[in-house]
């Protein structure tokens, strides 16, 4: 007997794991933060800053190719993007880097 997930039509179904694996990078990054130690007001430990980052590069990467169908695009495009959040990502870290 076929699952109910795959019944479904592939644009939804990739769609709805994508939702899925998001949704698990979110309560990883909730997790990596909460790790981090008693003090609420200090600054996050280099690790989990990094998986943070990590975990959202990868989060924006899937919105971007599978939400906005960046993935159909020319390679001009994804690129453009792509680039882009990296580039948003970088200065995050090094604002991160620069306070501690």
């Amino acid at each position: 007997m076929p699952t109910p997930l795959a019944t479904l039509p592939p644009a939804t179904r990739r769609l709805l794991i994508t939702w899925a694996v998001l949704m698990g990078l979110t309560l990883v990054t909730m997790l990596s933060a909460q790790l981090g130690g008693d003090a609420r007001l200090a600054a996050l430990p280099l690790w989990s800053a990094g998986l943070l980052l990590l975990s959202t590069l990868f989060k924006a990467h899937q919105v971007l190719m599978v939400y906005l169908g960046l993935r159909d695009a020319t390679p001009a495009w994804r690129g453009a993007f792509v680039g882009l959040t990296l580039f948003t990502l970088v200065l995050v870290a090094f604002g991160y880097l620069l306070a501690r």
